[in-house]
């Protein structure tokens, strides 16, 4: 009998989740728990962590799964990096739906950046007002260029004051569109953007808007992982899962 371990929070997780519903392939999706509303799903919910590779391996063995699809976001190195391990350590299939990173076009002024740090050191000495859309995980290197002032969009109210000096603060969530966010970025006055390279249709909106405005964008590079199978599709995995999810190479 085929039992999924969904590790989810994506748009292309919870298409994943409505697919595996309606060929009625039995499945549990897992969200990390950091968003207070999160998405509703046609799959049995899981909310939190696992304690760790370790963790997860013994999850993966007590809940009888023989499949693990992990479509979290490209930057949720840590869990991604713990799924690896645990289905290595189990012997389970796993592949991961990740949505291809964006590459910049004609009109783009894009920085790459490997990391925050990057980020941070590649913003101007003057003060500037940046789009900061990176949500609220790694704030506090920015707190280093207090002179910048910041905005913020965020799913969720933060629970706690933020590491930022001259902060605002914007309460959505997406997917966004390019016109609304070139009208959000001439409200703000917004001067740069610093985004991490997530890929994706839904979160494009931001960079289309910033070549409209001729605005520089700083974008954070996608964190290295182990080698492991990847697709870009649901119906990939789909056809995995039929096809070829017995075998476990990368």
């Amino acid at each position: 009998m085929t039992r999924i371990l969904v590790l989810g929070g994506t748009t292309e997780a919870s298409l994943l989740a409505r697919a595996l519903a309606e060929a009625g392939i039995e499945a549990v999706f897992s969200y990390a728990g950091r968003t207070a509303a999160p998405v509703a799903q046609p799959l049995p919910l899981r909310v939190g962590g696992f304690g760790g590779a370790e963790g997860l391996a013994a999850f993966l063995r007590d809940g009888g799964f023989t499949h693990v699809v992990d479509a979290t976001h490209p930057f949720a190195a840590q869990i991604s990096a713990n799924a690896i391990a645990a289905c290595a350590a189990t012997d389970i299939p796993l592949i991961a739906l990740q949505r291809p990173a964006w590459s910049p076009g004609p009109g783009d002024r894009w920085t790459r950046v490997a990391d925050t740090e990057g980020a941070v050191a590649s913003l101007p000495e003057a003060p500037a007002r940046v789009f900061l859309a990176t949500g609220k995980q790694g704030l506090l290197p920015f707190a280093a260029a207090p002179q910048h002032h910041y905005l913020l969009r965020l799913v969720d109210p933060p629970e706690a004051p933020l590491p930022l000096p001259s902060v605002c603060v914007v309460i959505a969530r997406g997917p966004f569109d390019a016109a609304g966010d070139e009208a959000l970025m001439h409200q703000h006055a917004i001067t740069h953007i610093v985004a991490k390279n997530a890929g994706g249709a839904g979160a494009e909106a931001k960079l289309i808007a910033a070549r409209a405005l001729d605005l520089p964008v700083i974008l954070i590079d996608r964190p290295a992982l182990p080698a492991r199978r990847e697709v870009g599709s649901v119906a990939e995995v789909m056809h995995w899962l039929a096809h070829a999810g017995t075998e476990r190479g990368v």
